[in-house]
C-alpha cells in the first residue's frame, strides 16, 4: 500500500481530504495526520509515507517551511499542496520544492483524485527507473550545480552564459555512458521543471512551440541538450520582450522580484540589466520610493527571514544561513550580529523575535 500523511491545522479540512480521496482504488492508506509542520515531520519520520498532502498557512512551522524540510530530508516523497489562498508566493514555493499539484480549498474531489493518480503514476515510474536506469550520483550532483548557474544566467538575461551552461551539460552527458533514452528523459523533465520555476519567479508564462515536436525526436544526448537550450532561449526571449514592452520602470515589480529571489546573489547592476534601465536611475528611484537602497533592502529581507526561521529549533543556524543566501556561515554570523546587535545563537536562546 502507498502510505499517505495529511497535514492541516483545521481538522475538518483533514476530514474532507480523507472523505474525498479514492484511497482503496489507488492502493493507498492514510497512515497519519498532523496539524502543523513540526508534528508532520515527526509523523513522517515514524511512518515513512510516499505522499504528503499539506496546507500552506499553519501556525508554527508552516507549509513553506515544511516543503523546505521535505525537499532537504525526504526528496523522494510526493507532495500535494492544498491551500485556501490563490497566492503567487505559495505557488512559487510549491513548484520550487517539486509539489505534484496545488489545489485550492474547498477541495474538488476530481482534482484531488487526479493529483493522487498523478502521484501514483510518478511513484510507479520512479520504481521502474530505479530498476532499469539508476541516476548516476555524480551526474545528479552536476545537474544541481548547473541549475544554480542557469538561475544566475537566466536572471541576468545572459544568452552567452546560458549557452555555456548547456555546453557543460553536453560534455557531462557525453561522458556518462548510461545516457540512454530513459535517463535522457529524466534529465529533460528535471530541467524543464526548473525552467517553469524560473518562469514563475519572473511572472512569465512559457510558450514553447518546440516542446511537443522536438522532445519526441530525442535520441542522443546532443539532441536532448539542443532541445533544452532552445527551450530556455525561448523562455529568456519572452522575458526580454516582456521587459522591453513596458513603457516605464515598475518599481513594485522590481521589489517583488527581490522578495522572491532574496536568497540569490542579486546586485544593482544585475537588476538594472534585467529591467532595462541604468543602475543610476534604478538606484535613485528605488531609494526614493522605499527609503533604502537596493543592497540595504535585500539585506533587510534576508535578516528578517533569518530572524523568523531562528524561532524554529529544528532549523540549524547553518541551514538558516543557507536558506537566506549565505554559504559562509561565519560571514552570516558577522552580518546578523551587525544588523541586530546580537549573535544568531544568542537571539535563539533569549527568544528575542
Amino acid at each position: 500500500m502507498i502510505k499517505v500523511v495529511i497535514v492541516d491545522d483545521e481538522h475538518w479540512n483533514r476530514d474532507i481530504v480523507r472523505m474525498f480521496g479514492a484511497w482503496e482504488q489507488f492502493g493507498m492508506e492514510i497512515v497519519g495526520e498532523a496539524d502543523d509542520g513540526l508534528d508532520a515531520v515527526q509523523v513522517i519520520e515514524q511512518m515513512s509515507p510516499q505522499i504528503v498532502i499539506t496546507d500552506m498557512r499553519m501556525p508554527g512551522v508552516d507549509g513553506i517551511a515544511l516543503l523546505q524540510i521535505l525537499n532537504e530530508r525526504f526528496p523522494e516523497i510526493k507532495i500535494i499542496v492544498v491551500s485556501g489562498y490563490d497566492d503567487f508566493n505559495y505557488t512559487k514555493h510549491a513548484i520550487r520544492y517539486k509539489a505534484e499539484d496545488y489545489l485550492l480549498k474547498p477541495v474538488d474531489p476530481k482534482e484531488l483524485n487526479a493529483a493522487l493518480q498523478k502521484c501514483k503514476d510518478e511513484l510507479a515510474q520512479v520504481d521502474d527507473e530505479r530498476r532499469l536506469v539508476p541516476m548516476d550520483l555524480e551526474l545528479s550532483q552536476k545537474l544541481s550545480s548547473l541549475k544554480q548557474l542557469l538561475r544566475y544566467t537566466f536572471n541576468d538575461l545572459n544568452e552567452e552564459g546560458l549557452a555555456g551552461v548547456f555546453e557543460q551539460l553536453n560534455r557531462e552527458l557525453g561522458r556518462n555512458q548510461a545516457a540512454k533514452p530513459k535517463l535522457l528523459e529524466r534529465v529533460i523533465q528535471e530541467m524543464l521543471l526548473f525552467m517553469k520555476e524560473l518562469a514563475i519567479d519572473h511572472s512569465i508564462e512559457i510558450v514553447s512551440e518546440a516542446v511537443p515536436i522536438a522532445q519526441a525526436a530525442i535520441v542522443t544526448s546532443a539532441d536532448a541538450v539542443a532541445f533544452l537550450s532552445q527551450s530556455y532561449l525561448q523562455a529568456m526571449e519572452q522575458l526580454i520582450q516582456q521587459r522591453k514592452n513596458k513603457n516605464r520602470l515598475n518599481l513594485e515589480e522590481v521589489r517583488k522580484y527581490m522578495e522572491r529571489n532574496f536568497a540569490e546573489p542579486i546586485s544593482l547592476e544585475q537588476l538594472a540589466k534585467a529591467f532595462f534601465v541604468s543602475k543610476e536611475y534604478l538606484s535613485k528611484m528605488f531609494k526614493q520610493e522605499y527609503g533604502r537602497n537596493v543592497t540595504d533592502y535585500i539585506l533587510h529581507i534576508r535578516m528578517d527571514k533569518a530572524r523568523d526561521w531562528l524561532t524554529e529549533d529544528h532549523f540549524s543556524i547553518k541551514m538558516v544561513a543557507e536558506m537566506v543566501g549565505y554559504e559562509d556561515v561565519s560571514y552570516f554570523y558577522r552580518v546578523f550580529r551587525k544588523h541586530f546587535g546580537i549573535a544568531p545563537g544568542e537571539m535563539r536562546r533569549r527568544g528575542q523575535v
